[in-house]
């Protein structure tokens, strides 16, 4: 297989983009057939939820430290040992003969997904050298993660109904395998470098910020079941707090921050991140409210439920093919601030669900708003996040914004569901919920209108 000069970039473009794609995608691989899951392995509902949770930390917890192995050791290298990881425990996974070992693996998974995900910005960096390049490539890669979580939770629907969850695994499988295949051809080499010049690994700094962003997540996923002042919210969240406050004051006295003090002083990229991260926060609220709101309060059945979310998908999927000729024409600060505004009119819209409301009238134009708004964030806020990065720096800032991300629908459903709880009744916390997230869309673009006025992201006005 040959490729011309000017083709090899967009080829490499897209591996790495389906790549992304199915890193989040696997972390949506097993929500709709976790039922089935427990009922195979006959678990308790600890089993459970360690079991949903067991890709999801490490990969939000590693992905700074992921960053700088990516920095110090090379993108593509770290890319292919990432892959290989990836797709070993995606293998094992498909075959587990145990619940102990389908933990371990979606656990290894994480870690794979950790190092994949970093290196992969870092190498699209050097596939796009050109500033109005780059920013035009992060236009389109910003909408991937998105598609890859919806697509995972409509596929997975689909598929358990008719087969076995295993076969989930073979996505994942299937794209790792491509993408090792194809690394050779398509992917620059890293460049050798003198190793006094490469950042050194931080290893006190990765196991803070490691620490503290699994143990606070962890104390966030218990909310679901438990009050915050209990002993398993409050304990993790309060060590997960102390953790990050020495974790940012090392940061500030060693010679090779894992996170330099300074990468988030940039204002346009922290409206980025911000955005990144309720983005996300949205798309969860429209997955997990609305499916328990469908099977719980109006009985569908996980299959109808899961039908109902392609009109979601196939807006999400053309918004973020026109996303990048928008950020193009407006900027990448004005993209961002229009999809807040659509996706907060979106929500404001599901504000008024009931117990009566019909999936055409009283779900679709609300879900296709905030489809819209959250592509148009997506695009806009990576091309923001990556503002006046260093080459030197791609994998840190792949990490932290991929981190944001993560960690979105974690804080976000937490905060959400908490506000929903006040309610009595149940349809009437779902709308709170709703203007609750509708809120802090309104709130970020305020921010976001103001630090563009000021100049602020001038440098990324037009991508």
């Amino acid at each position: 297989m040959t490729t011309s000069p000017a083709a090899r970039p967009r080829l490499a473009f897209t591996m790495l983009a389906f790549v992304q794609s199915s890193l989040i995608f696997t972390i949506a691989l097993i929500m709709v057939p976790l039922p089935k899951i427990a009922a195979e392995f006959n678990l308790a509902s600890t089993d459970v939820l360690l079991l949903q949770v067991a890709y999801g930390l490490p990969f939000s917890g590693l992905l700074l430290f992921g960053g700088r192995l990516a920095d110090r050791y090379g993108g593509r290298r770290m890319f292919v040992l990432g892959l290989i990881l990836f797709g070993a425990a995606s293998v094992i996974a498909m075959a587990a003969p145990s619940y102990e070992v389908l933990a371990a693996m979606r656990f290894f998974e994480g870690v794979g997904g950790a190092m994949i995900a970093p290196a992969a910005m870092s190498v699209l960096h050097r596939l796009f050298p050109d500033p109005k390049d780059f920013g035009q490539a992060m236009a389109t890669w910003g909408g991937v993660s998105v598609l890859g979580a919806i697509l995972g939770f409509v596929v997975s629907g689909v598929v358990t109904t008719w087969v076995s969850w295993r076969w989930m695994f073979a996505v994942p499988i299937l794209v790792a395998l491509i993408a090792l295949v194809t690394t050779s051809m398509l992917l620059p080499r890293d460049r050798d470098e003198n190793p006094a010049e490469r950042p050194r690994l931080d290893p006190l700094g990765a196991v803070l910020a490691t620490a503290g962003i699994v143990l606070g997540s962890y104390g966030l996923i218990m909310t679901g079941d438990h009050p915050w002042a209990s002993t398993p919210v409050l304990v993790p969240l309060t060590a997960s707090a102390i953790l990050l406050a020495v974790f940012f004051a090392v940061e500030g006295k060693v010679r090779d921050p894992l996170l330099p003090p300074s990468f988030l002083a940039d204002p346009c990229r922290v409206t980025g991140l911000l955005g990144m991260m309720l983005a996300a926060v949205g798309s969860i609220a429209i997955e997990y409210i609305l499916s328990l709101y469908l099977q719980q309060v109006r009985g569908w059945s996980p299959l109808m439920t899961t039908l109902a979310f392609l009109p979601f998908a196939g807006v999400l999927i053309v918004t973020n093919h026109l996303s990048p000729a928008l950020v193009g024409r407006f900027g990448a600060a004005q993209t961002t601030i229009g999809g807040l505004i659509i996706a907060a009119f979106g929500l404001g819209l599901l504000t008024g669900l009931t117990g009566d409301s019909t999936y055409l009238v009283g779900l679709m134009p609300g879900t296709i708003l905030v489809a819209v708004g959250m592509s148009l964030m997506f695009s806009g806020s990576a091309v923001l996040s990556m503002t006046n990065v260093p080459l030197r720096q791609a994998g840190l800032a792949g990490g932290v914004m991929n981190t944001a991300m993560e960690l979105g629908p974690t804080v976000g459903l937490a905060v959400l569901m908490s506000v929903a709880a006040t309610q009595a009744d149940v349809v009437r916390g779902y709308g709170w919920a709703f203007g609750a997230a509708c809120l802090f869309y309104v709130v970020l673009a305020l921010v976001a209108a103001r630090s563009s006025r000021q100049g602020a992201c001038a440098a990324v006005a037009h991508g």
